[in-house]
């Protein structure tokens, strides 16, 4: 075998071994399939540029890439090494697919291609519905609910993750209290003894503390976890999760609440939930005067009514006036008049 071949059936090995029958993969195993999946398109990529050229898809060059890329997948997911080599399998695979891309493009010339009855159909091109109107394929095809379906999903999507989020926080959150508990608990003096000759070191945040007693706590995180989880954000009952996780009810019930307590100050102190803590917040609302200060009446009388103000009336004698008429002998109007009041020593002042 050449070298070529060998390198093509290690790199092919690679991606079989990591790559499980139960479609569990870790992400170490995700990188080593990538990296081996592109050696092999980097050897044979000589093999593919020769054989778009002998099917005269030069014009369609990055579909006839993509249509190899595939035809390589589906020979590493069918490659079977005791029946034969991979370069062997390989070829009949990007055979098959560029055959079939050049069809779908420009169709197959050949006289015995031409009893197959297949034509291409373009999706813009107008046909006749059945009641007689013009409509395009793409628009028989097109789903009308696909958006409202969309967004919905994508909503749903979202929220879960925020609720992810939010009960992993309040569980981190539960973790550090407890082990801080743990940790202040009182220790046999034959531990601190032991702890106090280990001198100064890197500690972590369990260090001390019995691995038995991190157990309990990690399977009552978890408990709490289900029933926050099924309880706040879900329509769980007490009885159902009381029955399941073998706690009272009354239990149930005090967890829900100090959680839900919690998860809303994580969700108000995180900027990531800051939407979700401004639209939990009630609305403000205007402070309202009570009936007696609105309609309150005034004790003292309204000084800027008429009927308030002080009056001063002055009685005068009409025989005393002197009426002053000066006319002008040219005209016919009388322009002014001057009345004048001398004052009277007999008129009487009125309150």
């Amino acid at each position: 075998m050449s070298k070529i071949t060998i390198a093509l059936e290690a790199a092919v090995q690679t991606v079989i071994e990591n790559a499980p029958k139960d479609g569990k993969q870790t992400n170490r195993q995700r990188a080593e399939i990538d990296r081996a999946f592109a050696r092999i398109l980097k050897l044979i990529a000589p093999r593919i540029r020769h054989f778009i050229r002998q099917y005269g898809l030069t014009a369609h060059w990055d579909d006839a890439e993509q249509c190899c890329a595939i035809a390589v997948h589906r020979a590493i997911q069918a490659y079977e090494p005791e029946k034969a080599q991979f370069t062997t399998f390989v070829n009949w695979q990007i055979r098959g697919e560029l055959q079939s891309l050049r069809f779908r493009l420009m169709t197959d010339q050949r006289p015995s291609a031409k009893k197959v009855e297949a034509t291409t159909v373009s999706l813009s091109a107008m046909v006749t519905s059945a009641d007689g109107d013009e409509m395009s394929p793409e628009a028989m095809i097109e789903d009308e609910d696909a958006l409202e379906r969309t967004e919905s999903a994508a909503s749903d999507y979202l929220a879960d993750g925020a609720i992810a989020s939010l009960i992993e926080a309040y569980v981190d959150h539960l973790r550090k209290v407890g082990i801080e508990q743990l940790r202040r608990r009182p220790r046999p003096k034959r531990e601190e003894a032991a702890l106090r000759r280990e001198g100064p070191r890197l500690r972590t945040a369990t260090h001390g503390i019995d691995p038995a007693e991190l157990e309990k706590l990690e399977a009552k995180l978890e408990r709490d976890r289900e029933i926050v989880a099924r309880r706040v954000f879900q329509t769980a009952t007490l009885d159902d999760l009381s029955m399941e996780t073998g706690v009272t009810k009354e239990r149930v019930r005090q967890i829900t609440k100090r959680a839900a307590k919690v998860i809303a100050e994580i969700a108000a102190a995180d900027p990531r939930f800051s939407v979700m803590a401004e639209y939990g917040e009630p609305a403000t609302a205007k402070r309202r005067q009570p009936a007696a200060a609105r309609n309150a009446t005034p004790i003292l009388p309204d000084a800027s009514q008429p009927h308030n103000l002080l009056s001063s009336v002055v009685a005068i004698d009409a025989a005393s006036i002197d009426t002053v008429v000066a006319a002008e002998a040219n005209r016919e109007t009388v322009e002014a008049i001057a009345i004048a009041a001398a004052p009277l020593a007999n008129r009487a002042a009125l309150h």
